[in-house]
């Protein structure tokens, strides 16, 4: 057996998770606060250089209890242990799902070590300058052809982590959109530009469309021959790429246990090393690996992870929250909302158990969010007063890394107030007016972290890749296929035929015909 498959409906803990919420889904978080002092003490966990602090929930003791037996019964700890020792928890692709491995550093595969060391040495020859383009002269800057998790991860992460970048600049395509190619490469020179291509197949229809584009751009002044000084592959199809013209010794592994989603931690993170070097890249696997070490080994209770997770569970499946919202409070992180929209959509957007049959209950959340204080002008107001419960995630650092005291205090306080006042509203005071009236009792956890350095980023990555994790245990559903992505793939191709044909008629769908007819 690789994970349990357990209907969460079907069990105890769900007839008393359902019997409970109807008991306290009037309560006021706002009162129970006044009859707990200590109620923000009890529901917080301390870990290495995080601070949770969970207790604006709509959650009791008891609550948190049955949630914690519902992830019991429905056997996470067994299906942790399916993930981390290699078991084909992917069943629908017969795949394991170790990206784990590629920051276990305790116990590291003979080839994730290889691959480690190949893009130390490259990312070291590249920063310092003995990596030389056709011409002789240095590199200066580095662009990343991607798409999915072969861009997103490395992108966010290149964003997150800019106070510690070099000199090299890094840039991102991934937009099967001709704009973007072209306007990132337009002022690039040709003689000093590195261009990394991710594509496990070398087939995905979007990379490969940019990087052939590319390359014409690049040989408009340059020699086929010159491509192997210019180009580097992250992939698993040698002779495609070898027919691109890179090299061999210029193609970085990658494997099939590991998913794109979850792939900036292996040699998809090359652009990563580059731009912040090896040294700020290992870190953040080690600080990846951390987190693990405490999902894996922490009692459930104490398990940042788990207790995120369940409760999302608890706002999803019982309150009817449909989304949730994610706002960092580093403006460094501008691109983690839409990293993990990709990571926790797309792992658990699905509606067939593990079992095979149709699920009756709602699956995944709906991710959105910004950064802070720029969310508190813009849809904050919605989460304040409007009619939809939506359970927030602020996180915050408490050490600037500009050292910007007097924005650092204002950052901060903006950050805590949203959360007291989502708490509290205007709940036992007199509003001048209806219009003014807050009602307080929304939800929210504030994850604060003592700086954002490459080994706190890591770990952040991952407490959200075991939060939705720990829900796809619960959901009874694979995480970590993405069968509906495939069929718009398959689709696009024949839509493609039909264009290029300039045949409409080639398309299976009415309103496709005719929008072709108006594009050709």
């Amino acid at each position: 057996m690789s994970l349990p498959k357990i209907d969460p409906t079907s069990t105890k803990s769900w007839s008393d998770l359902s019997r409970h919420f109807d008991s306290i889904k009037n309560q006021k978080m706002q009162d129970w606060f006044v009859s707990d002092p200590k109620r923000a003490e009890k529901m917080a966990v301390s870990w290495n250089e995080f601070y949770l602090d969970y207790s604006k929930n709509r959650v009791s003791e008891e609550t948190l209890n049955l949630l914690l037996n519902l992830a019991d019964e429905v056997g996470l700890k067994d299906a942790i242990e399916a993930q981390f020792t290699g078991k084909e928890i992917n069943e629908t692709e017969g795949r394991a799902v170790l990206h784990t491995a590629l920051r276990d550093f305790r116990n590291m595969k003979p080839e994730v070590n290889a691959s480690l060391q190949k893009i130390r040495s490259f990312s070291n020859r590249l920063i310092s300058g003995e990596w030389k383009g056709a011409t002789g002269k240095s590199i200066t800057d580095v662009v990343n052809v991607g798409i999915g998790g072969s861009d997103l991860g490395p992108d966010m992460v290149c964003e997150a982590l800019k106070f510690y970048k070099n000199h090299l600049n890094v840039h991102f395509i991934s937009n099967v959109d001709g704009d973007h190619v072209m306007e990132t490469i337009k002022d690039l020179d040709r003689e000093t530009t590195l261009f990394v291509v991710v594509s496990k197949t070398f087939t995905t229809q979007e990379t490969l469309t940019n990087a052939q584009t590319i390359r014409r751009w690049f040989l408009e002044e340059r020699d086929e021959t010159d491509i192997a000084r210019h180009f580097v592959a992250v992939s698993t199809n040698l002779e495609d790429v070898a027919a691109f013209g890179i090299a061999s010794e210029n193609i970085f592994p990658m494997w099939n246990w590991v998913g794109g989603r979850f792939s900036l931690w292996s040699a998809v993170g090359l652009s990563i090393a580059c731009a912040v070097g090896y040294e700020n890249f290992e870190k953040l696997l080690r600080g990846a690996h951390e987190m693990d070490l405490h999902f894996r080994e922490s009692a459930v209770s104490e398990n940042i992870p788990v207790i995120l997770a369940m409760l999302s569970i608890w706002y999803n499946n019982f309150f009817g929250a449909e989304s949730e919202c994610i706002v960092p409070y580093s403006q460094y992180l501008n691109k983690l909302v839409a990293y993990l929209q990709q990571g926790i959509m797309e792992s658990n957007g699905k509606s067939t158990d593990r079992n095979g049959n149709a699920v009756n209950y709602q699956t995944g959340t709906i991710v959105w969010g910004s950064t802070g204080t720029n969310a508190q002008h813009a849809f904050f107001q919605l989460i304040h007063q409007g009619t939809k419960l939506i359970p927030t995630d602020f996180i915050c650092f408490s050490e600037a890394l500009h050292k910007q005291t007097d924005h650092q205090n204002k950052l901060m306080a903006n950050c805590f107030a949203q959360t007291e006042a989502l708490l509290q509203g205007t709940y036992g005071s007199e509003a001048e007016n209806s219009y003014k009236v807050f009602e307080g009792n929304k939800p929210t956890n504030t994850l604060l972290i003592e700086k954002l350095s490459p080994e706190n980023l890591g770990s952040l990555i991952a407490m959200y890749e075991h939060k939705l994790f720990v829900q796809g245990v619960v959901w009874n559903i694979f995480s970590y296929d993405q069968w509906g992505v495939e069929l718009g793939k398959k689709l696009a191709k024949n839509t493609l035929g039909a264009i290029e044909s300039g045949s409409p008629d080639m398309a299976n769908n009415s309103s496709t015909r005719s929008l072709i007819k108006k594009t050709i």
